[in-house]
């Protein structure tokens, strides 16, 4: 605002000052609205529905919502359009509050959107669990200030992460998002990635971190995820729940700014069994009381509509009062201001308790600037911020060193690889290996071949919900992938990369495979390069690799490193002996055959068309509705719309018939251009 009407939009107050005078000037709807932070829907047409179920982002506004979080990732100056358009809309309405954007992670390499998001435009580093095998706390703290330079080109100024459970239990979904199981490598890491978000201080140049998921996350019953109701239950029969809280200590002492609790309930310790969103001794005793923190707690996304575990048998105003009587500010991925609106009036919750969070919302708004000059960002520089080249390379470089060598075995598989090899690959482009070697398509003729795979899982959901893209359940490989790699090892000595977003069961393939390398999220090029030697893999295991589901069964989900006999320890990871980087020989020195992977002349080669491409021709649409008709309405599509279709199809295989899968790829593949 230009002109200074109220001592509010006087920049020479201090903080509170100015929260204060705002907060005489609000009504109760304002107050309420500050309350909620649901999904936006990114656009020009602000009538567009939302996603997940949420309202369009006119309805928001109106509603008096304040604070969004996003999940698409288009341009860089789009997003950053976006956002500016939001900010004028709220400085033209009522008191001129400023949107405040939130997002979950956005830079880490993955091809599960249920994970994390996929980049788009943003630069891509291994996901966090990478940032645990490296274990080096100046590169955590580089990597968040770049997220921090990208984040606030585009106007987000709330991380939803970091992400400082404890992968203690192998079989849980979330292990990906973590530093991995150990508390000090955790406490180090997220207090550097704080620090790189925050500054010393929170500030016009800073992005508020968001530290999930008090009190630790992670020791689930059976690994199971508390998304649903069946992993609702968090156990520790290990007796280590300090364990799981000490990151956290770490992170307050840091300054952390808001804290989101998880959706699980503690079962078997001092504290009731409900939801910890609704847990007052956890929130209210532990986190303000005992532990002092008197930042913004946000809950996680739907405790009141959809994951409200151990208060099932209350209304959702009831639920609403629980929650607020346990200490929450914020109900993350609600929007229902005006359930809020009718037990103020009704007297069952008292003004003066919306006052408590909402003066907590604000000044973080006021520290931030959004209500001075931070309040709209440079849209014409967006994209020459955003993935800019210098952080590109350090992702490239992030990733390549987190990859960790687990075995390294004789001859032609031994790596660096050597000389000019003939290779076969498998789940790699073979583009990427021009210049250091000879591809081609028959194993047989190969020196050593190469296959990319993932840590197994359990299909899960139908297919059209959210469940079916998390990776759970049993932690074996399938029956069909072992006997595949068998074939292929008793031909030609063989190199395999598994994606360990969860600990695999490897012991079977340890026979079978030659090397063995681990990824926690890395290109083709990040291991190409590790492969032949132009970077050393770095990467230590930041959990333990079970020998079997057995072992995993009996083992604590708290307790880390509890299974027995496990096939790599924690902290596991060999390196390159006389190491000296290679240097890339000239591409054209080397020859490349190519599998089939599109009908000559064809529209879509599906290993690199992007979900939005496909889902924009008609043609391929109706194809799509016709074969796989709860596909196009998935709600994770919003999410997945830069992967690859031929990923999203795979992750659809896990619950479809194969036929119907192949069926639809040969169709799609068979358009004409």
């Amino acid at each position: 605002m230009s002109a200074i009407a109220h001592p509010y939009q006087d920049r020479t107050l201090t903080v509170d000052q100015r929260v204060e005078d705002l907060l005489t000037r609000m009504t109760l709807e304002d107050k309420a609205g500050q309350m909620f932070q649901p999904m936006a829907t990114l656009g020009d047409d602000l009538d567009a529905p939302g996603l997940f179920g949420s309202p369009s982002m006119r309805t928001i506004i109106d509603r008096g919502i304040t604070h969004v979080n996003i999940l698409q990732a288009p341009s860089a100056r789009e997003i950053a359009a976006w956002h500016n358009a939001l900010q004028e809309e709220a400085r033209r309405r009522g008191l001129g509050i400023p949107f405040s954007l939130s997002s979950d992670p956005r830079h880490s390499f993955s091809n599960n959107p249920a994970a994390a998001l996929i980049a788009g435009p943003f630069s891509q580093w291994p996901e966090f669990l990478g940032f645990g095998a490296i274990d080096d706390p100046e590169l955590t703290r580089r990597f968040a200030e770049v997220v921090r330079r990208e984040y606030l080109a585009v106007g987000i100024r709330t991380a939803l992460h970091p992400q400082i459970d404890l992968a203690t239990e192998p079989r849980w979904a979330r292990a990906s998002g973590t530093f991995g199981q150990s508390a000090e490598v955790t406490g180090r890491l997220g207090v550097a990635y704080t620090l790189g978000l925050q500054g010393d201080e929170l500030g016009a140049e800073s992005v508020s971190a968001m530290a999930k998921h008090f009190p630790g996350g992670g020791p689930q019953l059976d690994g199971e995820d508390p998304h649903f109701s069946y992993g609702r239950e968090q156990v520790y029969p290990g007796g280590r729940f300090d364990l799981h809280l000490q990151p956290f200590r770490d992170l307050l002492a840091a300054g952390v700014s808001q804290i989101m609790p998880y959706y699980g309930m503690p079962i078997g310790t001092e504290y009731e069994e409900v939801g910890f969103g609704f847990n007052k001794q956890i929130i209210q005793g532990l986190l303000r009381d005992e532990l002092g923190f008197d930042g913004i707690v946000c809950t996680d996304w739907g405790i009141l509509s959809r994951t409200f575990w151990g208060v099932e048998s209350l209304t959702y105003d009831e639920r609403m009062m629980k929650s607020l009587d346990a200490g929450v500010d914020q109900f993350g991925g609600e929007f229902n201001p005006k359930a809020l609106i009718g037990l103020v009036r009704a007297g069952s919750v008292p003004e003066s308790r919306l006052d408590i969070s909402v003066r907590r919302l604000l000044r973080e708004k006021f520290r931030l600037g959004l209500f001075d000059d931070a309040r709209f960002v440079d849209v014409e520089a967006a994209d020459a911020i955003v993935g800019r080249e210098d952080a590109r390379a350090a992702g490239l470089e992030a990733q390549a060193r987190s990859l960790t060598l687990l075995t390294n075995g004789g001859g032609a598989a031994h790596l660096p690889l050597q000389g000019r090899p003939t290779v076969y690959v498998e789940g790699l482009d073979p583009v990427e290996l021009a210049g250091w070697a000879d591809v081609v398509t028959d194993p047989d003729r190969a020196d050593v071949a190469i296959v990319r795979t993932d840590a197994p899982w359990e299909p899960r959901g139908n297919g059209a919900d959210i469940e079916s893209f998390f990776r759970a359940g049993s932690l074996e490989f399938h029956d069909d992938e072992l006997a595949h790699l068998r074939d292929l090892a008793a031909r030609v000595p063989l190199v395999l990369d598994v994606y360990l977003d969860r600990p695999a069961i490897l012991a079977p393939l340890l026979d079978v495979a030659s090397t063995i390398i681990a990824n926690y999220g890395a290109s083709d090029t990040a291991l190409v390069n590790v492969l032949f030697g132009a970077v050393e893999p770095q990467g230590s295991l930041p959990f333990e690799v079970p020998s079997s589901m057995e072992a995993v069964a009996v083992s604590r989900p708290d307790v880390p490193s509890d299974t027995v006999d496990p096939s790599f320890a924690f902290g596991h990871g060999l390196r390159y002996l006389d190491w000296s980087p290679a240097a890339r020989p000239d591409p054209a020195s080397t020859t490349i055959e190519m599998a089939d992977v599109a009908a000559p002349g064809g529209r879509f080669d599906l290993t690199s068309a992007t979900v939005a491409q496909v889902l924009a021709d008609a043609e391929a649409l109706a194809i799509i509705t016709e074969l796989v008709p709860e596909l196009p309405g998935n709600p994770m599509l919003a999410a997945a719309q830069n992967m690859p279709l031929d990923t999203v199809l795979g992750f659809a295989g896990a619950t479809l018939p194969a036929e119907t899968i192949d069926t639809l790829r040969s169709r799609l593949v068979a358009l004409p251009a």
